[in-house]
């Protein structure tokens, strides 16, 4: 099963992207992606 998480931009905190995650999966998701509020490709963490 998954579960919808939002991910966060982790210079300016904007919300801008939302991805499945297994719900047997304990690790908080990183990912780097672009940001549009910032202008450039940021690393994006898992929200609560």
């Amino acid at each position: 099963m998954r579960k919808k998480v939002a991910l966060a931009c982790s210079v300016c905190q904007s919300r801008n992207y939302t991805t499945d995650k297994k719900t047997s999966s304990s690790e908080r998701i990183e990912i780097k992606k672009f940001c549009k509020t910032c202008g450039s490709h940021t690393l994006h963490r898992e929200t609560k």
